[in-house]
């Protein structure tokens, strides 16, 4: 696919040439930023008629204890990353709404809620997770990379009814040392306990992306977009 490049200071975005019927809304990583994960666009080489817009969000700048307190690009904060690690549930649920808002954007713009994927890596992953699992209505997916399940305690009393069969896919590396490999398979083991059908895909890496993963990401997007195909109004 063909796409434009249009820049603020919120978000990155790609424009397909011919006009959207889908979205994906991909969220970066901790001291990242929406920049990270463009360059992958045209390696998945989804076909334009799939009609694919991309939106990498910035996340705000802020003190990250995990990292002495340094400011930087972060969706919350960290105080450490195990599986009984306190968490930053207000740095969490804002940055919620603020990913609930883009998803609106897109909706208002005349995408429909079932043609919108939700992806993220490592804390933008755990992002991706925390909003679709929540969400009112339906999206098409959540793909979430090298990442972990966050607020594990409040989504059995907060996951959407619309969401119990949307489809999940979980990318980690085994030799990852940042989201260690066993915070995430126990995350995809606490989703499938609650009902819900993951995807989970490991290899041979750290804390990163490989050619393989990209496959299996290009096979996954193709599968959930052409699933939810588009319905003109």
């Amino acid at each position: 696919m063909k796409y434009t490049r249009q820049d603020t200071q919120t978000a990155i975005t790609l424009q397909p040439v011919k006009a959207a019927t889908a979205s994906i809304l991909w969220m970066h990583g901790l001291g990242a930023d929406g920049n990270d994960f463009v360059p992958i666009v045209p390696e998945l080489q989804l076909p334009d008629s799939f009609g694919v817009r991309f939106i990498f969000p910035h996340a705000s700048m802020r003190p990250i204890t995990w990292n002495n307190g340094y400011v930087v690009r972060g969706w919350y904060d960290i105080k450490a990353v195990a599986l009984k690690a306190e968490e930053d549930a207000l740095g969490i649920r804002d940055s919620e709404q603020t990913i609930r808002r883009l998803i609106q954007h897109e909706i208002d713009h005349g995408i429909e809620a079932h043609r919108i994927v939700i992806a993220g890596f490592s804390q933008g992953g755990a992002m991706a997770l925390q909003v679709a699992l929540r969400y009112p209505q339906r999206l098409a997916g959540i793909m979430a990379l090298s990442t972990y399940l966050p607020l594990r305690d409040t989504l059995a009393s907060e996951a959407s009814a619309a969401s119990k069969d949307i489809p999940i896919l979980m990318c980690h590396g085994r030799q990852d040392p940042v989201v260690p490999y066993e915070l995430g398979d126990t995350s995809r083991k606490l989703l499938e306990a609650q009902g819900y059908g993951v995807d989970f895909r490991s290899y041979n890496m750290p804390h990163s992306v490989c050619a393989e993963e990209v496959a299996d990401i290009n096979a996954w997007l193709q599968q959930v977009l052409s699933s939810s195909s588009y319905s003109p109004s």
